[in-house]
């Protein structure tokens, strides 16, 4: 008998700290396109970045999660713990994945996306909350599977731009598709590494101390 308590005592401990650790847990997705040949394409921006940071801090090892259809790793950023999903389900079907996870209202505010904005030029980016998704199908396949709009996004700039500032977007369906599936050049990588340090910071600032405190520093 006493046996038996002192083992339902540390199982309750146990238990405390495996819900404390997911209770403040964010779920931060990178959207894009699984398979080698749409590595470092525009429409991967979402992948690529939440693969540089979990590459720069402390990371597990990316794990094949058929549940999920996703490749997930565990982390921390300034003891911060995050996490990351690479839906594998392609850019159309994103949601798929993610309302495995987020299956109810309050698990929204756990929830981040990074994505690629084509509306933004390369090397900037903006946090939203709460709106539509813009023509982005991947995000449009999140709002959908999670009957919400209400969760943080990360939008990251891939257009290319003068040196006024002015977008050059390519102009019809195919031809911006083409851009979007089209790879990086080495330069455009170069600030898409640079911008992956910024993501961090604000992954940081969003699960420390909140949304609206990222966006008025980093909008």
């Amino acid at each position: 008998m006493l046996l038996f308590e002192e083992s339902h005592k540390y199982a309750n401990i146990f238990l405390f700290h495996f819900l404390c650790y997911y209770k403040f847990m964010m779920l931060i997705v990178g959207l894009g396109n699984p398979g080698k040949e749409y590595e470092n394409t525009r429409h991967n921006t979402g992948r690529i970045i939440l693969e540089n940071i979990a590459k720069n801090n402390d990371f597990s090892e990316w794990k094949d999660n058929m549940k999920l259809k996703s490749l997930c790793a565990k982390g921390e950023i300034n003891n911060e713990k995050f996490d990351f999903l690479l839906p594998e389900t392609f850019m159309n079907n994103s949601g798929n994945a993610v309302c495995q996870i987020i299956d109810n209202v309050k698990k929204l505010k756990n929830l981040i996306v990074v994505y690629d904005d084509i509306d933004l030029p390369i090397g900037s980016l903006k946090i939203s909350f709460n709106r539509s998704s813009g023509g982005h199908n991947g995000l449009g396949s999140i709002i959908k599977k999670v009957k919400s709009e209400e969760f943080v996004r990360v939008r990251v700039g891939v257009s290319p731009h003068s040196p006024t500032g002015k977008i050059k977007k390519p102009k019809g369906e195919e031809a911006m598709l083409k851009f979007l599936l089209g790879k990086f050049k080495e330069d455009e990588m170069k600030e898409i590494k640079k911008i992956s340090k910024t993501v961090t910071e604000i992954l940081e600032m969003i699960s420390s101390e909140g949304k609206d405190k990222a966006m008025s520093i980093y909008n």
